[in-house]
């Protein structure tokens, strides 16, 4: 596992658009080039994801519709592959994510995949243990979630680092 500097890290406040709510406390975060070629197997970061309290684990892709989780944050750990995905929706900024990128999806904050390689896999995660919705961004679903999003707290662990790890320098309990 690579050592991060403030550079390897992107952090984005994703406001409100449309239907989707963003989050008004954490900023999206991703952490490049974390894990290198071969260092850990998928299963070995899956196994460090559990320990850190991230658990409910998948390996997949990124879907290519815009979606949120307004009961959970998200983490994706990029295994294989390269591709743009967005955040925030239809405006919303574009990201490149690689392998070995972990990228920290706060509850509220759409994402969809835009251009992805043929090989592109990634672990999915979530803090706390609970069921996971999806939303789609719809009138009908905005003002429950817009409430959801704002009682997800901090997780207990980052997904990668741990108890101390970088995402506490960036995310602060709101309450």
């Amino acid at each position: 596992m690579g050592h991060l500097t403030p550079e390897d890290i992107i952090q984005e406040m994703i406001s409100p658009e449309a239907y989707f709510p963003g989050n008004p406390n954490y900023p999206l975060l991703i952490y490049k080039q974390v894990f290198s070629a071969g260092n850990e197997t998928p299963k070995e970061i899956q196994t460090r994801l559990e320990r850190n309290n991230w658990d409910q684990s998948w390996i997949d892709s990124i879907y290519d519709f815009h979606h949120y989780h307004s009961s959970t944050h998200e983490v994706l750990v990029i295994i294989s592959g390269d591709g743009q995905v967005q955040f925030g929706g239809e405006q919303g900024s574009t990201h490149t994510i690689s392998a070995g990128d972990v990228v920290i999806i706060p509850a509220g904050v759409a994402h969809k995949s835009l251009n992805l390689s043929d090989n592109f896999r990634c672990i999915g995660a979530y803090p706390f243990n609970i069921s996971v919705d999806m939303k789609l961004g719809r009138v009908e679903e905005y003002l429950k979630a817009i409430e959801t999003v704002k009682q997800i707290g901090l997780p207990k662990k980052d997904p990668v680092f741990g108890e101390k790890g970088l995402l506490f320098d960036y995310w602060h309990s709101s309450k």
